[in-house]
């Protein structure tokens, strides 16, 4: 049994040089629990076929115990998601973009409760195509948020050199014209990142992207420029990039930027922005072609849930065509087998 550990091995193996390539690729999350479940099948393996008792118990008790808890699990998320509901809307009011995590508590909720009041009318056979399918498509996106979730904490880990020659600083909207703690944070990170590195070599040159919204009397870059100087940044060291309206605005415009004032020269930045949003960020900055890591700042525990349940929701329609070649298929075969046992009947 010794020889299926080659397999996890192979696949970390792979894991490694991607992620060291780059790390700002869902694909790396996709191979790193490709590895972890290699893994476990080894360890299975061994436990089974090993006479060592000790062995195991070592790794069946464990096992044994995770699965009896997964039920456990399932109900103190969904009560989790309930209660993280509504100390955000006593936190940041009652919008829509802050009920996410209600709505997925109330999606497990009815997920559980299906097998108790499933209606006697969708019990025909005629029927099973459709839920076939659906269950393929969730089990899909399954597995795709697994990998989505594993490659977003995987970048956390991502430390780049103090050896950067700018800092981007994404922009997300002003109130009543200042600077609100979540944007706060992010320069906060920036200005952090800047002293370290000055006291080691040359301070970077920090670039604050994001322009004018409609409800806002000056560009956000030039509010944000003002913040970082009051905490003491020098102004030659800064710079406004006040045209951005998205993420990928920030990342394209940003790079244009530097571009102009390298005049096509090599140059290392980096970009920071809370770290919920670092991933999704990491995939603008290479659609804007910028080969540049983040590093996040810190969000507070009851905004992350939320927040985390918005970013995947924006990865899944920014990746949307991937996800149409894979859907599309399987919902045409459903409704065509479905059709045809109405037909063949």
């Amino acid at each position: 049994m010794i020889y299926l550990g080659i397999f996890p091995l192979i696949f970390f193996v792979i894991f490694l040089i991607s992620y060291l390539k780059d790390a700002r690729k869902l694909v790396n999350g996709f191979l790193f629990n490709l590895f972890f479940v290699a893994f476990l099948i080894f360890c299975l393996a061994i436990s089974v076929s090993s006479d060592n008792q000790f062995v195991r118990l070592i790794i069946l008790i464990p096992a044994i115990a995770i699965i009896l808890m997964l039920p456990f699990a399932f109900l103190a998320l969904m009560f989790g998601l309930f209660l993280n509901a509504r100390i955000l809307w006593q936190r940041e009011g009652k919008r829509f973009a802050n009920s996410l995590t209600l709505l997925v508590a109330i999606i497990m909720l009815l997920f559980m409760l299906l097998p108790i009041v499933y209606p006697e009318s969708l019990r025909s056979e005629h029927l099973q195509p459709i839920f076939v399918a659906i269950s393929l498509i969730t089990f899909y996106f399954f597995i795709n948020l697994s990998n989505f979730l594993t490659a977003y904490f995987l970048y956390q880990f991502n430390r780049p050199k103090y050896n950067q020659d700018f800092i981007i600083v994404l922009g997300s909207g002003l109130i009543n014209d200042k600077v609100p703690p979540l944007l706060a944070s992010r320069i906060q990170k920036a200005i952090q990142f800047y002293r370290k590195q000055a006291t080691i070599t040359t301070p970077p040159t920090i670039i604050f992207s994001g322009g004018q919204g409609a409800d806002e009397n000056l560009p956000e870059a030039e509010a944000m420029q003002k913040y970082a100087i009051e905490q003491g940044i020098l102004l030659e060291h800064t710079l406004q990039e006040n045209r951005s309206v998205n993420t990928y605005q920030n990342m394209l415009f940003s790079k244009q930027l530097m571009d102009q004032l390298t005049q096509g020269k090599s140059y290392n930045s980096i970009f920071t922005t809370n770290n919920f949003h670092l991933f999704r960020a990491g995939l603008y900055a290479r659609q804007a072609g910028l080969n540049s890591q983040g590093i996040g700042s810190k969000t507070a525990f009851y905004y992350w849930p939320n927040a985390m349940i918005r970013e995947y929701v924006a990865i899944v329609v920014l990746q949307r065509k991937r996800h149409i070649k894979i859907i599309a298929p399987i919902l045409l075969l459903a409704i065509t087998f479905a059709i045809l046992s109405f037909i063949l009947v």
